[in-house]
């Protein structure tokens, strides 16, 4: 057993979900760009906040209020530290990605966009990075337009550049298509837009427990992702923000925390980050998120990338060995996640059969209706690896399509 063989068998070992049975067979999970599983270190951590330190943050004149807001605080610390942020006044708490945008979308947009202006998304995207930005669209008199990928899966850079203007006032894009394992160049396609005077948003959801994000090195001017996709409890996901423009925005929702002095005539508003965290929050996540982090962390992304990548090859090589498979997204630079299809068979016929082999992948359009157009196809099986996966993992996924093939066509 090589070395990095033997640290991800070990990683494997700490997530208790794959210590079960599905119709008799056992757990081959491949559905990690839909949500991670969790690993015993992050359950670990939310129970002890639960157990010991449920208090609410910011309000209690008492120990635990105090140690659950340091708990809370600290979060926000470390998920700075893992953005490179440069302040943590630039990390806002949010229910998740979708929501993390919707809140760029609403405040930013309600005070920047005019009637005429752009917004710039691309084919590849997620549902929750375009309809937040077609319903500020409509209220504000601007149009969204979707930049085209190559057959191949990639972004089309000449598109980009032959649509972005002095109109264009936002870039939202994905740094990692959750269909097509597409992985966009962020740093390249935010200096194309603030090139001609547009702010960039960056859908992080499936890159962050893939590969380093450095939002100062990327120069974004958001970005959001949620913690369910790196090993992190649902319900939970970060907006970056830089300082200059969080500063000029006003509150997306308003409620207790996010205020500095409430009169029945008018009301002042907190400073940033927290005039955006409106209520009680979700302070099991923000620690779940913590524990999360340091556990991609102490793995490293380094032997994370190389792991994953050779399951990719591994899934990828044996899956065009058998006849009538379609795959959708070759670009070199790929995420690790599959979408193919049977050529005659339904998706979700393929998704059942695979299930009933113990085999968990997403069938479906997957939130991306717009590139199920594209592709020509109502929706794709996908298979998605992480750190738990592994060789047999591979094996018993490859057995499960030819088995469905057999059965289908």
């Amino acid at each position: 057993m090589d070395n990095l063989t033997s640290v991800f068998a070990q990683v494997r070992s700490q997530f208790p979900a794959l210590n079960q049975k599905v119709h008799g067979k056992d757990l081959v999970y491949l559905d990690s760009a839909a949500t991670a599983l969790k690993p015993q270190s992050v359950i670990d951590r939310i129970t002890k906040l639960y157990s010991y330190e449920t208090s609410n943050v910011h309000r209690g004149a008492h120990y635990l209020g105090d140690v659950a807001t340091v708990a809370f605080e600290n979060a926000r610390t470390r998920v700075a530290e893992f953005l490179k942020a440069s302040s943590t006044d630039e990390i806002i708490f949010v229910r998740g990605t979708t929501e993390g945008i919707n809140l760029v979308a609403q405040s930013w947009g309600s005070t920047n966009l005019q009637k005429g202006d752009v917004i710039l998304i691309t084919e590849m995207e997620h549902h929750g990075n375009i309809v937040p930005w077609q319903m500020i669209a409509e209220q504000m008199g601007a149009e969204v337009q979707a930049v085209a990928i190559l057959d191949n899966g990639e972004l089309d850079l000449e598109d980009l550049k032959k649509k972005l203007s002095s109109k264009v006032k936002m870039v939202a894009f994905t740094a990692c298509s959750n269909v097509l394992g597409t992985v966009n160049n962020a740093k390249e396609i935010t200096k194309l837009a603030h090139a001609v005077g547009a702010k960039t948003l960056v859908d992080a959801a499936q890159i962050v427990s893939q590969e380093p994000v450095d939002v100062q090195d990327i120069d974004c001017d958001f970005l959001v992702f949620s913690a369910h996709k790196i090993f992190g409890p649902f319900g939970f996901g970060v907006v970056y923000g830089k300082r200059s423009l969080l500063e000029k925005m006003p509150p997306y929702q308003g409620g207790g925390s996010m205020i500095a002095k409430v009169t029945i005539e008018k009301t002042t508003y907190n400073d940033i980050p927290h005039r955006f965290e409106a209520g009680t929050p979700h302070v099991e996540g923000a620690v779940g998120l913590h524990a999360a982090i340091d556990f991609v962390t102490q793995i490293g992304f380094k032997q994370i990338h190389e792991f994953e990548m050779q399951l990719l090859k591994s899934a990828t090589d044996k899956l065009l060995q058998i006849p009538d498979v379609k795959i959708f997204g070759t670009a070199p630079h790929k995420g690790p996640l599959i979408s193919f299809n049977l050529k005659g068979a339904h998706h979700s016929d393929v998704g059942q059969i695979l299930d009933r082999e113990g085999v968990a992948v997403r069938a479906g359009h997957h939130c991306a209706q717009p590139l199920m157009a594209r592709l020509g196809v109502p929706g794709t099986v996908r298979a998605s690896f992480s750190v738990y996966n592994n060789e047999n993992d591979i094996q018993t996924f490859i057995k499960a399509v030819a088995k469905a093939r057999e059965m289908l066509l």
